[in-house]
C-alpha cells in the first residue's frame, strides 16, 4: 500500500547518487485504471503523476509496458512518468517492464508515489528503501524487482476507510496541496537526492482550520 531485499554484504550501505548517470529517470504512480477510480484516495499516486505531467505541459497517454506515460525534463533529468493499468495488486508487471526496457536501476532511478493508510491526508513521506507496509502495490513492485531499495513517497490518506470512493469536496483542497508538494518533492529528489527531500518533506500535517 514474500519480499526480501537483495541481498547485500554487512556494512555502510553505498551511497545513491541522483542526477550523475545518463538514462532516464522512472517516476511511478499507483493506482487503478478506470474513470470509476480516478478521485479516490488509492488513486492518489495517479493524481500525483497527472500533476506532475501538467506542470511539464506534457499527458500520460503513451501506452507501453502495460502502463501509461509520458516524457519530460525536470531539473536536467530526462524522466519518464507511468501510470500501470494493471491495477494495484499488479503493479509490479508494469514497472518490471518498464525497467528493463529502460535499463533502469531501481535503487537509484526509480520512485514510486502510493497512498498510505498509516498517514493523515495532507501528509507525505519520502524513503529510499523499505518494505511495502502492507499496500498491495509496492508489495508487487518489490517482488517483481527482487529488492526493497526503491525510492517512494507515501501520500496519506487516513482516516479515509472507503479507498475507492471519491474524495469528498471538503477534501480536495487538502489533496491539491498534497499533489503539488509531491511533484516539488519528486524535483528535490532528482536534483538534490532522497535525503535532502526526506528533511524537507517528511513533516506532520499542519491541523485543519
Amino acid at each position: 500500500m514474500g519480499t526480501g531485499a537483495l541481498a547485500r554484504p554487512v556494512g555502510r550501505r553505498p551511497k545513491v547518487r541522483w542526477g550523475n548517470r545518463e538514462g532516464v529517470k522512472l517516476i511511478v504512480g499507483l493506482g487503478n485504471p478506470g474513470i470509476e477510480y480516478q478521485f479516490t484516495p488509492h488513486n492518489l499516486g495517479f493524481l500525483a503523476i497527472d500533476r506532475i505531467a501538467d506542470d511539464l505541459g506534457v499527458e500520460v497517454r503513451n501506452r507501453q509496458c502495460k502502463a501509461l506515460t509520458a516524457r519530460g525534463v525536470i531539473g536536467s533529468e530526462q524522466v519518464l512518468l507511468a501510470k500501470p493499468e494493471t491495477f494495484m495488486n499488479l503493479s509490479g508487471m508494469a514497472v518490471r517492464e518498464l525497467v528493463a526496457k529502460y535499463d533502469v536501476r531501481p535503487e537509484a532511478d526509480l520512485i514510486v508515489i502510493y497512498d498510505e493508510l498509516d498517514l493523515p491526508l495532507g501528509t507525505i513521506r519520502v524513503r529510499q528503501r523499505g518494505r511495502s507496509a502492507g499496500h498491495n502495490g509496492m508489495a508487487s513492485i518489490i517482488g517483481a524487482l527482487g529488492t526493497q531499495e526503491i525510492a517512494r513517497i507515501r501520500l496519506g490518506i487516513a482516516p479515509e476507510q472507503k479507498i475507492l470512493r471519491p474524495f469528498r469536496k471538503a477534501q480536495l483542497k487538502i489533496v491539491d496541496g498534497v499533489l503539488d508538494t509531491t511533484a516539488e518533492a519528486v524535483k528535490v529528489i532528482l536534483t538534490e537526492g532522497v535525503a535532502v527531500a526526506m528533511n524537507r518533506f517528511n513533516r506532520k500535517a499542519d491541523p485543519e482550520a
